[in-house]
């Protein structure tokens, strides 16, 4: 136990924690790059973390910052897992920081993927799981039920935004500049899940594999809809908001 206390007050561990929540930033802000040339049809990539990845990984120097990426995000893992075996921490935290370590966990194994050339679509990937579970009636309701969580996370995501309660996250002084970023990305993120959620549901109730998918297909449904790219839009621009909101919370976070 004392060892791991030391590595959580250590200068390096606040290092990576700050180079993880970068990474972080960056992934977002290049979903939302992406997003914005979908709503306004230049761009054939897939508007998801994995096409984030990917996108990165077309950029100069790319491997290499994509491994820089993967490092981070699996030292965010750390984080949270320390904090989760050693902070003093109620119900609703050891669920959030749980929650967040599978997703930095996967994101940087996508990243990992993505370096190696072995990433494939993860919109494909999910519909191709939708259809296989969807073979009988105990998969189609799991899938239903995976919807349900989704939009609840996105829920969850809307009421953080509303409360201002991510900035339990932050230790300093917060401007408001910062809250406004947090508000305005939270509830972007929010409307993404609760899209994910429907799709997902809805692709069980109606027998449809190739209505479920993730990030990627949420987004097209909402390019689709009067006004799409409007919409679309501003959601880019809400996603880019917590991607510049991740690079406050890097020089900031309670670790």
């Amino acid at each position: 136990m004392r060892s791991a206390q030391e590595v959580r007050h250590s200068r390096w561990y606040g290092v990576a924690v700050t180079v993880g929540l970068i990474a972080y930033g960056v992934v977002h802000l290049l979903i939302a790059w992406i997003a914005l040339q979908l709503a306004w049809g230049q761009s054939s990539q897939e508007a998801s973390q994995q096409g984030a990845l990917k996108e990165l990984a077309g950029k100069p120097l790319g491997g290499v910052l994509l491994w820089i990426v993967a490092i981070g995000l699996f030292a965010l893992v750390v984080w949270r897992a320390l904090d989760l075996a050693y902070a003093d921490l109620d119900t609703e935290k050891r669920v959030s920081y749980t929650g967040r370590a599978v997703v930095y966990l996967l994101l940087g194994i996508s990243a990992v993927k993505v370096a190696i050339g072995a990433g494939n679509s993860s919109t494909n990937q999910q519909r191709s799981l939708s259809a296989r579970l969807m073979e009988n009636g105990f998969g189609r309701a799991l899938i239903v039920v995976v919807g349900l969580v989704v939009v609840g996370i996105g829920i969850r995501q809307l009421y953080k935004a509303y409360t201002k309660k991510f900035t339990e996250d932050l230790v300093g002084g917060v401007s408001d500049t910062t809250v406004l970023l947090g508000r305005i990305g939270y509830a972007a993120k929010g409307v993404a899940f609760v899209v994910v959620g429907v799709l997902f549901g809805w692709a069980a109730i109606s027998y449809e594999p190739d209505k479920a998918g993730g990030l990627d297909a949420a987004l097209h449904t909402i390019k689709q809809q009067p006004f799409g790219s409007i919409l679309l839009t501003v959601l880019a621009l809400g996603i880019a908001a917590f991607g510049a909101y991740c690079f406050v919370w890097s020089r900031n976070a309670r670790t």
